[in-house]
């Protein structure tokens, strides 16, 4: 699995599959711990699952190494997106 931050979107990819998100396409990020349903690129239970307004699917689920470290840089590339409550950011 591999994440990048672009000037003006998220690159995913995970074996075949890659996605690229634009940061305005993305409106809220939700805890996801359901691996059998939906697009995915993770590798772990503990995901989070990105909500978007292009492409086919609409969501993605990701499983980031350090989840509060990518949600401050989605926060920082993307104001608007809604977090989840439950979700913390890494404010170090």
């Amino acid at each position: 699995m591999k994440y990048v931050f672009y000037e003006d979107y998220l690159y995913i990819k995970g074996g075949p599959f890659r996605s690229r998100i634009a940061y305005k396409d993305i409106t809220r990020v939700s805890p996801s711990h359901d691996v059998f349903t939906g697009y995915r690129v993770l590798s772990s239970r503990d995901g989070l699952e990105l909500f978007y307004t292009t492409g086919l699917m609409g969501s993605v689920k990701i499983s980031p190494e350090d989840q509060g470290m990518f949600l401050k840089e989605l926060q920082e590339r993307a104001p608007d997106v809604q977090i989840d409550s439950t979700l913390k950011p890494d404010c170090s």
